[in-house]
């Protein structure tokens, strides 16, 4: 069994008063969860963030209900139990996790939040036979459905349209100047830049080993380098390009792959058959990196030709020419 599964309790087992100081535990939780997730997105997304600082406020406001409730019930001391004692109550993500998604999976994990919430209430409140408990239950799933309502009146009122489809253009922007642009930088650059060895080391040799080895040193060797040199280059801060270490591996991983892509089939050993593979799939990277240049990054097709296949023919050429000098 897993470390600390065991010294949970049981759900069954709680009793009114513990239920009651679990809700309010999970009403406070759930608050500095919302205010966490405004204070991550108001740089970018103001009016998310301000929605989530309405919600932290809603929650805040069910919690202070509940204390009265158990005030009235209880008394003035209230029993620490958090949702990690007990077995089989619902669960958070960790905020630093969710800090990494994007501003709609946020969005639907806090809706996700409030969904289980009110699930877990109301089942529980179904199979408890206690009339005091059973309404103690019922109404903490009213105050649950109650936030859902809330948090559509919210968004109606921080984000309309107009700003939900700004922050959507921002948050397109994002990912391309995190993901897009370095990994197309490193494609470009591993499939350019590995060319000329990988095909001069072929025809030189016509060796398909020793080929597909210069090739896969080539390949992993930029793809290290311009990893490093995308990550070092820029931290984000001022240009909006987010985070220098996502940028790196997207930059990294990408110029592995495009100098990949033709040494792969120097692992078939005929020579002749492993180098017409090759070429061809040379050709199909060239076409595709300026495909994607003219869709995603607004570059004109005749510019992205220019650039990349015509760029990426000469070095082709430049290999070839070596290989047999």
């Amino acid at each position: 069994m897993l470390p600390g599964i065991a010294n949970r309790i049981p759900f069954s087992s709680l009793s009114e008063k513990e239920v009651l100081a679990l809700a309010i535990t999970a009403e406070e939780e759930d608050g500095r969860i919302y205010r966490t997730y405004a204070e991550q997105l108001a740089t970018d997304y103001p009016q998310s963030a301000a929605v989530f600082r309405a919600m932290a406020e809603e929650e805040d406001e069910h919690r202070r209900q509940l204390i009265e409730h158990f005030r009235a019930r209880f008394g003035e001391t209230i029993p620490l139990i958090r949702r990690g004692d007990v077995a089989g109550f619902y669960r958070r993500r960790p905020v630093w996790l969710v800090s990494n998604l994007s501003l709609e999976r946020i969005r639907g994990e806090a809706a996700s939040m409030e969904e289980e919430a009110r699930n877990f209430y109301q089942k529980v409140a179904e199979r408890t036979s206690d009339a005091a408990t059973r309404k103690l239950l019922g109404d903490l799933a009213a105050a649950e459905s109650e936030h859902l309502a809330t948090a559509d009146r919210l968004e109606a009122e921080y984000l309309p349209e107009a700003a939900r489809e700004e922050e959507a253009a921002a948050e397109h922007r994002r990912f391309l100047l995190t993901y897009v642009q370095p990994g197309l930088a490193g494609l470009m650059d591993g499939s350019v830049s590995t060319l000329a060895p990988i095909f001069a080391a072929a025809f030189a040799t016509h060796d398909t080993w020793q080929t597909f080895l210069v090739g896969l040193a080539a390949a992993i060797g930029a793809g290290i380098s311009m990893g490093f040199t995308e990550a070092a280059s820029d931290d984000g801060a001022l240009t909006g390009r987010g985070s220098p270490v996502k940028r790196g591996f997207a930059s990294g991983i990408m110029t592995a792959i495009g100098g990949l892509g033709h040494a792969l089939p120097y692992l078939i050993p005929h020579f002749w058959t492993a180098t017409t593979i090759a070429i061809v799939i040379v050709f199909i990277e060239l076409w595709a990196i300026a495909w994607i240049q003219n869709r995603c990054m607004d570059t004109s097709f005749w510019r992205a030709t220019l650039q990349v296949v015509l760029g990426g023919s000469l070095v082709f050429a430049a290999g070839i020419l070596i290989g047999n000098a």
